[in-house]
């Protein structure tokens, strides 16, 4: 298969006009040979004799329309092309923790660690010798929904990149003794998470919060690592990585000539049969992990109802986070670093014994979790998670948000998306998983324009509407001082 690779990789190369000569100019022998004394009768304010520059950017330039293309076995390969030397190309699976039951538990977990290894047709010593000799920037991420497996280079090396991406979802050996190092890792991490409380109480914030499948850990479970091998990591691979269930997007990358490509290499990934979300339910709850710790933490969430599938919703919540925002109990920097929020305004700067104190959202297509995290010394925990509950109230409550707070909130929201979008990994990212979710690519616009028309009355509504679901809290630390979960419960009703 590779052999017969070479002649189209050739062909490409030169489609992208990536021959040696126009790859490398360098000036001549004679220019090379300058004397001192011409060298500095060169001004830097013209360009150096024997040096190409390239064509300016014009002086308002629009974004390319996102393009799409679907095979005839259900893969949708979608670009949009952005000037600049580099690009980014990913790959999109819906599959993800959601999709796991019985003897699958935590593979999703190993997935993503052995991503990037050995392929049916290049071992992974040479794998990472060719991303090094391309300086490419290679990740993978497992999710409760999705995986995601990108690729980002330059472009002159674009056309190794899509063959390599490709090569490594869709050939992946998961042999045995590659399996077993990461189950070694795997264990690692497992136990290194009761040491890091944050990534553990969101890990705990599913597993109590919801009922079937949202309920399935990310992080693959002790007694799950105990019992996957290279065959059960290759029965959930087959079953779940599918044609109709895989986009390919990429930024920075000419939509014909990706698609030229990779239809090629695309073509005949099998289709698997039609597969059913499986079914999850916020029941909400209470999880306490006692630990040997000065500080206690607690995360105190509520149900986002709809998901990223309410667009309207799920903006109107995107402004609610950053019109709380809060973060640590230092940030150096100013208003930019968002200690012009609500929760760094009354809470950060007003009780100095607390650590940390920030909004945060969990958010997946049908539904969600939004609330506050909060790092504390143990004797203040109680008075923390009390002004957590005030700080949430009143956010529901007309009148407490000022229409300057509001507006503040929606133009960092704004300023933070755009910023974001200038990053081709993003635009990648945005592009696939847009397509996962609402099957299409939703113009920014449409959803800075959701942001524009926000009021302080959706703000009220949808805050009341979130907080009338029952608390999910989760605390680490001194938990005997966190109060009871009767309690918070009352206090929002």
């Amino acid at each position: 298969m590779l052999s017969g690779m070479l002649p189209r990789l050739r062909v490409l190369r030169k489609l992208y006009g990536l021959e040696p000569a126009a790859a490398a100019r360098r000036l001549s022998a004679a220019d090379a040979s300058a004397s001192p004394s011409s060298a500095r009768a060169n001004s830097l304010l013209r360009p150096l004799p024997g040096l190409e520059l390239p064509p300016s950017l014009p002086d308002n330039l629009g974004r390319s329309p996102t393009r799409v293309t679907t095979l005839p076995n259900g893969i949708r390969i979608a670009t949009e092309d952005i000037p600049g030397p580099s690009g980014c190309i990913g790959f999109f699976v819906n599959s993800g923790s959601i999709y796991e039951s019985g003897e699958t538990t935590g593979v999703s977990h190993l997935l993503e660690k052995m991503a990037f290894k050995d392929t049916e047709h290049r071992r992974h010593r040479n794998l990472v010798h060719e991303l090094e000799l391309a300086g490419a920037n290679v990740a993978a991420a497992a999710a409760r929904e999705q995986m995601v497996y990108s690729y980002e280079t330059l472009k002159g090396y674009m056309p190794e990149a899509i063959e390599i991406l490709i090569d490594c979802v869709r050939n992946p050996l998961f042999l045995q003794e590659e399996v077993e190092r990461q189950l070694v890792l795997a264990r690692e991490e497992v136990q290194d998470l009761q040491k890091n409380p944050e990534r553990f109480l969101h890990e705990q914030l599913n597993l109590v919060g919801f009922s079937g499948a949202l309920a399935n850990p990310l992080i693959a479970p002790e007694d799950a690592l105990a019992r996957i091998n290279d065959k059960i990591i290759q029965k959930f691979y087959h079953e779940n990585y599918t044609a109709d269930r895989v986009v390919l997007a990429a930024s920075g990358v000419d939509h014909d000539r990706l698609l030229n490509y990779a239809e090629f290499l695309l073509r005949d990934w099998h289709k698997g049969s039609p597969v059913e979300k499986p079914n999850s339910t916020y029941v909400g709850g209470d999880s306490r992990h006692r630990a040997d710790s000065d500080m206690t933490h607690v995360a105190l969430a509520f149900e986002v109802p709809g998901g990223w599938l309410q667009e309207r919703d799920a903006t109107i919540m995107t402004v609610i986070q950053t019109l709380m925002g809060g973060g640590g109990s230092f940030s150096s920097g100013g208003p930019g670093k968002g200690m012009h929020s609500r929760l760094y305004l009354r809470v950060l700067n007003k009780y100095h014994s607390v650590q940390s104190f920030s909004a945060f959202s969990n958010v997946y297509d049908n539904t969600g979790l939004f609330g506050i995290y909060l790092t504390t010394p143990s004797d203040f925990v109680a008075k923390a998670v009390d002004v957590a509950i005030s700080e949430l109230i009143a956010v529901a409550t007309p009148g407490e948000v000022t229409e300057v707070e509001l507006q503040r909130a929606k133009n960092s929201t704004i300023s933070s998306v755009l910023m974001n979008l200038e990053s081709r990994a993003v635009v990648a990212e945005d592009i696939g998983r847009q397509l996962l979710t609402y099957g299409c690519r939703k113009p920014i616009d449409y959803f800075l324009q959701c942001m524009e028309e926000i009021t302080l009355d959706d703000i009220t509504t949808f805050a009341r509407k979130m907080l009338s679901s029952q608390p999910t809290m989760v605390s680490w630390g001194d938990v005997d001082k966190v109060p009871p979960y009767e309690f918070v419960c009352k206090r929002f009703r």
